[in-house]
């Protein structure tokens, strides 16, 4: 079935759509030819690949090839999750039919595996880790691992963040094995990754540090560390300090201490968890701002030309909640889960004095210290007012300016490389698309390897030869691309992650050559100021429609006021000035360069329509909508009927259908009869806010455990998803707490102040009209084993006791011949709910898809999906949904928890690991390609 819904049903594509857009070929395992390097062979290792391709005869160099790219993923760190991240979007931007990526990751445990790209779009390495063994391809060692890609790819694409992957030790590997890889050498990594002796070497070449202190395994002298504190007139008893390991990225294991005491005995705490065994403190700098460049080498023959691009300046925002306190600092949880923690301002909002001196400075270090291809520099601006820097020593040094002290503190020698990351928030300021950046460093890496000239040649020619059928193909077809508009964002609290969705939708299909994508963000009609305190019933909306700039932001408060500031002139005036300053630096640069194919963003201004207004302009350019707004107007009907009214398609069930599923008792009532098809739902309570906040809570806990039959219920918000507000309440006190921050108007629960022990929750703000509350349902705990001395594999623990799990699935199709794709198991890390991190936030949470068989068989998995697409032709729904139920892993039935009608579609959502288990694999860009055209086929 749904091999028929992939294809276009009123959009035939041009012959040759956008070459990126392939699906992806599986990995070197699956090649013709390939004899596969299984651990304990006796055979030595030779991964072959067809005569054809090993020996490119020079006719086919003149007639061009497609380059083969290996990317490299995961590592030992704790940051392999995000590796994963980077390098599926590594994938999704740059493999096309003139460049050909082959897929490898490496465990924490340093073994290697050749992968299925599929893969790499797991939401954490933990999905796939304890199956590697069974269906990936092992390599004997690293260096026979090393020895296949310099064998069988032109370039290796190293996308480890952390250890072995920016500690040079990746590139030492590869180094040995004479494999071109895209980065800087071994050696170089190793000065620049370890943040101590970098900061050594930064002093040494006359830059501003950070005064700091080094904290090695069993060698801190506490006389030492308090006489530091003291000879840097900082108060041993409560002065302030940051403590972060010398060796690792993404802010892991980065803390804030008061004091010699605390921050002796958080640095030992870093090194007893084995993040790292070597810990620098530092001074906290008060009163100054983080910022971040991404720099670029553009020069020629060897020769570094490094060109910065527009800096970045990183605004945390502190909790205005009394009852929560945060360390303002930059940490994992702010750097990639989509929060109103933090703010980005590209440019920074620094005087042009300033900045100057940034991008100066980062050249210069990019040049000292011997970088390649690419790299990304953090540091930080001091004002005058707070500096406390100005001492003899430091007067003839880089980074002081009448304005301040500008400072650099950490060098990223692989930068993330997730879809809204620096480098494409910066590279999109000055031109290139994501593609087009990542393909520039790619090219530039193989310019530097002369035995690459060849390959690089010819992957340009081929690049030109496939562009230009394409434009050929247009001019003899005559036709004009169709318009999609994708709408995001809103005013619930699902709008951040609404935001994620939104863009990954958006990247997407705008690669397909007849489509022509708009990116839009929906907001209240008043700005963001004001409406998490009143309740936006009552509130006009607008729709901005987003340059490509724009969208590449944390929060959708942040799109909303990188649109304002976009049109006011004396914002608008700096940031031209320093985006033409950059560009001019890189035009004159790559000009020399026969491969680069030029910049390919045009600078626009967002425009902005009130909802009627943009609903006409929608209807004016005949496009079809894809609707990507979770919770609010998204998800209960309202935009629908909007639609539907003006005769404008768009993805996703009509409006009565939406606005059964929205109310979570109405959904259980419309399938309560289903019981025979092997269908059930939960009791519900359903209370209003204002009477628990204003009532006696003791009575309320009472009563919902008789009314109910339960001693802990599940509380969720009656309108809303995305595990926001929704929380295991054991007891009275846990009931207090949860009214408690609904009255305060928290933005979040922090861990573990319930009494059983649970991740942060996000709260709705403002607070729900309703509440659900329903017996909590007890299921049994999935472990994934880790690997023991004695046993190379891991496992799957599950006892089995209760027989139900907890499932989500994803159903596609016309309405009344709804598909239903393979569920999901969905393991929670911590906690008894899934919290929105393991939800959303690529690098945790951990979904198995499908059930193993060893939890279920195969006949209750098809009971579930017969039962589950029973569930989706009752209640109306169309185009895509998804079910979050509880299935009985005996008897298949399920349990419905809710149905959501606008279900998340970040990158690492479950609805792309469940269509990559359809047969065949329907990639991320088919996917929604396929939703776009049931929305067409619904309206005709």
């Amino acid at each position: 079935m749904l091999l028929s819904l992939a294809r276009p049903l009123l959009l035939p594509p041009t012959t040759t759509t956008t070459s990126r857009l392939r699906p992806p070929p599986h990995a070197l395992a699956s090649a013709p030819g390939f004899v596969s390097p299984v651990r304990g062979a006796a055979a030595p290792l030779r991964a072959l690949l067809p005569e054809t391709q090993r020996h490119v005869g020079m006719e086919a160099q003149q007639e061009g090839r497609p380059l083969r790219v290996g990317l490299v993923c995961g590592g030992p760190s704790a940051e392999r999750g995000i590796s994963l991240n980077s390098a599926r979007s590594v994938l999704d931007h740059i493999q096309g039919d003139d460049l050909l990526v082959s897929c490898y990751y490496i465990d924490c445990a340093m073994n290697a595996y050749a992968i299925s790209p599929a893969q790499l779009y797991s939401n954490t390495p933990s999905d796939f880790d304890f199956k590697l063994e069974s269906l990936a391809q092992g390599f004997q060692s690293l260096s026979d691992f090393a020895e296949h890609l310099a064998a069988n790819v032109d370039i290796v694409f190293p996308v480890i963040h952390g250890k072995f992957g920016e500690d040079g030790g990746i590139q030492e590997l590869l180094e040995k094995a004479n494999a071109p890889f895209v980065g800087t050498p071994s050696k170089n990594c190793q000065l620049a990754f370890d943040k101590y002796n970098a900061a050594l070497e930064l002093s040494a070449q006359g830059f501003l540090t950070i005064p700091n202190f080094l904290v090695e395994k069993d060698k801190l002298a506490m006389s030492e560390l308090e006489e530091w504190f003291q000879r840097i007139n900082l108060n041993k008893e409560n002065g302030k300090v940051v403590v972060k390991p010398t060796r690792a990225g993404s802010s892991i294991g980065v803390v804030i201490a008061y004091g010699a005491n605390e921050a002796a005995e958080k640095a030992k705490g870093i090194i007893s968890e084995g993040i790292d065994e070597k810990v620098i403190i530092e001074v906290f700098l008060e009163g100054g701002s983080e910022f971040t460049a991404i720099v670029v080498d553009v020069g020629s023959d060897n020769n570094n030309e490094p060109v910065v691009l527009l800096p970045t300046e990183v605004e945390l925002q502190s909790s205005s909640n009394s009852d929560i306190q945060e360390d303002t600092i930059f940490n994992y949880r702010r750097k990639y889960l989509p929060t109103q923690q933090v703010a980005y301002h590209t440019p920074p909002r620094f005087p042009s004095e300033v900045i100057d001196c940034i991008r100066q400075g980062v050249s210069l270090l990019f040049n000292r210290l011997g970088l390649h291809d690419f790299a990304r520099i953090d540091g930080w601006f001091l004002p005058t007012s707070v500096t406390s820097l100005s001492s003899a020593e430091n007067s003839g040094k880089f980074g002081n300016t009448k304005y301040g002290a500008v400072l650099f503190t950490d060098i990223n020698l692989i930068s993330g490389m997730e879809q809204t990351s620096f480098l494409f928030q910066q590279a999109s300021k000055v031109g290139f698309s994501h593609p087009r950046i990542l393909r520039t460093i790619v090219q530039h890496a193989c310019s530097r390897f002369p035995t690459l000239v060849p390959c690089n040649n010819a992957w340009t020619a081929l690049s030109r030869k496939i562009q230009s059928a394409r434009q050929a193909e247009a001019i003899r077809k005559g036709t004009s691309k169709q318009k999609v508009f994708v709408i995001f964002g809103g005013d619930t609290s699902e709008r951040q992650v609404s935001l994620m969705s939104g863009t990954n939708v958006w990247l997407n299909l705008q690669g397909f050559d007849d489509l022509d994508v708009t990116p839009c963000l929906l907001t209240p009609g008043n700005g963001y100021s004001s409406s998490h305190s009143q309740n936006l019933n009552g509130i006009s909306r607008d729709v901005w429609t987003l340059p490509y700039s724009l969208v590449l932001r944390h929060t959708t408060e942040e799109v909303h006021a990188a649109c304002v500031e976009a049109i006011e002139p004396e914002r608008v005036e700096i940031t031209s000035r320093l985006r033409d300053k950059v560009l001019n630096e890189l035009q004159q640069a790559l000009s020399k360069h026969d491969w680069f194919a030029g910049f390919d963003i045009v600078d626009e201004q967002p425009f902005k329509y009130s909802m009627e207004e943009w609903i006409k302009h929608v209807k004016e350019a005949n496009a079809v909508v894809f609707i990507a707004v979770h919770g609010g107007i998204g998800e209960d009907g309202t935009i629908q009927s909007l639609l539907e009214s003006a005769g404008v398609p768009y993805t996703g069930p009509g409006p009565i259908a939406s606005r059964t599923c929205m109310d979570k008792v109405a959904t259980s009532l419309a399938v309560g009869h289903l019981t025979s098809s092997g269908v059930h739902t939960i009791p519900k309570d359903v209370r209003a806010t204002k009477e628990i906040l204003k009532s006696s809570l003791a009575d309320i806990w009472n009563d919902m455990k008789t009314k109910l039959q339960t001693e802990t219920v599940c509380v969720k918000p009656a309108r809303d998803g995305c595990s926001t507000g929704v929380a295991r309440l054991c007891c009275l006190e846990d009931l207090e707490v949860y009214a408690n921050a609904l009255r305060r108007k928290s933005q979040r629960l922090p861990a573990n102040c319930l009494s059983r022990a649970h991740g942060v929750i996000e709260m709705p703000v403002p607070p729900p009209e309703s509440l659900i509350f329903e017996p909590f349902i007890e299921t049994d705990e999935i472990i994934i084993s880790t690997k023991s001395v004695d046993d190379s594999t891991r496992h799957l623990l599950w006892k089995g006791d209760n027989e139900w799990l907890e499932v989500t699935v994803g159903v596609i199709g016309k309405r009344g011949e709804m598909h239903s794709l393979n569920p999901s198991i969905t393991v929670k890390e911590s906690g008894d709910i899934l919290s929105l991190e393991e939800k959303f936030q690529g690098g945790t949470g951990i979904n198995l898809t499908p059930p193993p068989s060893t939890i279920m068989s195969n006949d209750a998995l098809q009971k579930c999906k017969r039962s589950i697409e029973v569930m989706a032709n009752t209640l109306g729904l169309e185009g895509f949904s998804r079910i979050d139920a509880f299935v009985n892993v005996r008897s298949g039935e399920v349990l419905l928890i809710e149905v959501n009608t606008v279900p998340g579609m970040t990158p690492s959502t479950v609805l792309i690991h469940q269509a990559l288990t359809e047969e065949p694999p329907m990639y991320p860009h088919k996917f929604f390609r396929t939703l776009l055209d049931l929305a067409f086929a619904r309206a005709n």
